[in-house]
């Protein structure tokens, strides 16, 4: 059976030439990204359609259900955030309840937004030791649904940024009990379930809706995602109604063809690329065991053995500083900054010389720090959810002033603030501003990290750190 890019192949070495769109006409010799533009076409004759699958899409899609065991499948090249905001959409009539932890991505926030939802959090689970937001267990959900009225889906992130994961069955359990279905951001587990020495995946644990990008952490290019229909609750054709708003009319069969190789690649070797990655983990943990100061959690503690956590809890050096010696210093290009670590990523097609990089980078950075257990703090991440006074809808959308931090107490927050990556949430619209939100921010600022939604204001007081910076909020009136 022929997959997609088999196709696109036998296209562009065939004399039918191409009188519709996109505007480059596969002419190799017109651009310098001839390779890409060769397999670059749009919904033509004999090559289905993303919309609507009937041949070629349709199958590839059969064959992504298959090697996770989904009732279905549908490719997404809007990334998880396509799939994220149709899943939302789907499951939850306008206006209505869904309950979430708070860790969500953002994607999460702009369905809720979208469909003028009323968010009720899931209690604040933390891993402390490292500062880092934990997964949860099927009593922590079960005593939030007996609390709550009217919710009509749960929805959780497993595994988390970082490589926490959930306990996906029970609490699939619990949902089911109640007949609403459970909703998992699993854009970074794709190569869950493939072997020894990974979680299972979600799919597997009986979660309702799964999403998955693969381009995280299996080998496929950026902006391909997966999404997983796996029970009655539900409505699939809803479902397929809003990936049709939310992507693209025209998607990229190259990114479709590389997700369909992904596929391929998988099942045909996926447990060799699981045992690949799991053997870079180890070698990452053993090479590194002689640190002194600097800490990399072990498979144990963070399940995901895909996420590398260096964390610096008792040197004087914040995350940031971290991420930025090993890329000016080493060139290696960590995925993140924390407070208190840097995060990599790697995977089954690392090499040994990149993993072996890594180590000695570490080790050496280690060798030049001295452990100073004063400095050894918890990571004072957002581990409170602010008093809400709207919804997030009715925030977003009101008129909306900048007010300088320093001034922003008590106001209604108009719009969000995060850390990017991973782009949680660490105010929502309709949210109160308060002190702790803004000494965090502050320190935010101070270190260096990625705050996203904080203003640069040309006529602000100068009054410390956060002077001369702003927060949207909410008008009085």
């Amino acid at each position: 059976m022929p997959d997609i890019f088999q196709e696109l192949c036998t296209l562009a070495d065939s004399d039918m030439y191409p009188f519709h769109m996109p505007g480059h006409k596969r002419n190799l010799e017109s651009t310098p990204l001839k390779g890409a533009f060769r397999c670059d076409i749009t919904e033509i004759d004999g090559f289905d359609n993303l919309h609507n699958e009937e041949g070629l899409i349709l199958e590839a899609e059969e064959r992504a259900a298959r090697l996770y065991g989904a009732d279905a499948t549908f490719f997404l090249v809007n990334g998880s955030t396509a799939g994220v905001l149709a899943a939302v959409s789907a499951s939850v009539s306008e206006n209505g309840r869904i309950l979430a932890a708070r860790g969500s991505h953002k994607s999460f926030y702009n369905g809720a937004y979208l469909r003028h939802l009323d968010i009720e959090y899931l209690p604040i689970v933390m891993m402390e030791s490292y500062g880092i937001f934990d997964g949860y267990n099927k009593e922590d959900v079960e005593d939030a649904l007996s609390k709550s009225t009217g919710i009509e889906a749960v929805f959780i992130t497993s595994p988390t940024y970082e490589g926490r994961c959930s306990d996906v069955e029970g609490i699939a359990k619990v949902c089911h009990e109640r007949g609403i279905p459970l909703i998992v951001d699993c854009a970074h587990g794709a190569h869950f379930g493939f072997g020894e020495g990974v979680p299972k995946s979600p799919v597997q644990l009986g979660a309702d809706i799964v999403i998955m990008s693969v381009h995280k952490t299996l080998p496929s290019m950026t902006q391909t995602a997966l999404i997983h229909v796996n029970s009655k609750l539900v409505d699939r054709q809803k479902l397929k109604r809003f990936l049709r708003i939310y992507q693209s009319s025209s998607p990229s069969y190259v990114l479709m063809s590389s997700i369909d190789l992904c596929i391929r690649e998988m099942r045909d070797n996926g447990k060799r690329y699981i045992d690949t990655l799991v053997g870079y983990r180890q070698m990452i943990q053993e090479g590194t065991k002689g640190c002194k100061t600097l800490r990399i959690p072990d498979i144990s503690e963070l399940q995901d053995p895909a996420k590398v956590l260096i964390y610096t809890g008792n040197a004087s050096m914040t995350g940031q500083q971290l991420y930025d010696i090993l890329r000016e210093d080493y060139h290696l290009q960590l995925e993140m900054a924390g407070e208190k670590y840097a995060l990599a990523i790697i995977t089954g097609w690392d090499t040994k010389e990149g993993i072996k990089r890594l180590i000695d980078a570490v080790n050496e950075i280690d060798g030049r720090l001295k452990p100073d257990d004063t400095l050894c703090k918890k990571t004072k991440v957002e581990s409170y959810i602010p008093e809400r006074a709207l919804l997030l809808s009715e925030a977003w959308d009101s008129e909306a002033e900048e007010v300088e931090l320093w001034e922003s107490e008590g106001r209604i927050a108009g719009d969000f603030v995060n850390l990017y990556p991973p782009g949680i949430p660490l105010i929502v619209p309709g949210e109160i501003i308060d002190k702790a939100f803004l000494e965090n921010v502050s320190r935010y600022i101070a270190e260096g990290l990625n705050v996203q939604g904080i203003l640069e204001l040309e006529n602000g007081e100068n009054k410390g750190i956060i002077g001369k910076r702003g927060i949207l909020c909410v008008k009085q009136r």
